[in-house]
Parts: structure tokens; C-alpha cells; sequence
């Protein structure tokens, strides 16, 4: 994850729309790892309003595949916190680009 992406990390139940796609989504997850492919991704949503369904029917993707917020999720002082640890957790595992 690049640094400035985590600096605009969206928080969980953020709903957007991704380029290209027809159908909103709810952020439930961030720096988030594919376990087949190991492929790192900023975020895995589900379909809204659905809701989770399935570990088949979560949708992994990065900050700049969305093309479109409808709404911003909570951010209070536990998010704010657990921005700043998910800072450190990645620079200790060298996972956060400049």
C-alpha cells in the first residue's frame, strides 16, 4: 500500500461505486491479501445493500479503481487509532511504499 493511500484510507462502510461498475459497494475490509493469488489490495468490500454473503462474493480492490464515494463511513477516535497502527503494522512489514 502506498503511503498517501494510507493517508486516505477510507473507513469501514464506505459505500462507492468502481470504475467501470453498475452495482455499490460496502468497504468491510482494508489492506487486505488474496489467499490464492497472495496479491495485495487496499480494500474488500461487499455488494450493497446485500451486505456479506460469502467469502466468494467479496470484492477485493485498490483506491484508485473507485470512481465514485455515496458515503463516507464512521471516523471517530478508534478509527483514527487504528489508522495509525495499520501505519505502523505495514512500515514493520514493509508493505507501505512511499
Amino acid at each position: 500500500m502506498k503511503k498517501r493511500t494510507l493517508e486516505q484510507i477510507l473507513p469501514l462502510g464506505t459505500i462507492v461505486l468502481l470504475k467501470g461498475g453498475n452495482k455499490k459497494i460496502m468497504i468491510i475490509g482494508r489492506c487486505q491479501e488474496d489467499v490464492k493469488t497472495k496479491h495485495q489490495y487496499d480494500y474488500s468490500a461487499c455488494f450493497y445493500p446485500e451486505g456479506w454473503i460469502s467469502a466468494q462474493e467479496t470484492i477485493m480492490f485498490n483506491q484508485s479503481e473507485i470512481d465514485y464515494v455515496y458515503y463516507l463511513g464512521l471516523q471517530d477516535g478508534e478509527e483514527f487509532a487504528f489508522r495509525g497502527f495499520m501505519e505502523e503494522r505495514l512500515s514493520e512489514l514493509n508493505l507501505l511504499e512511499e
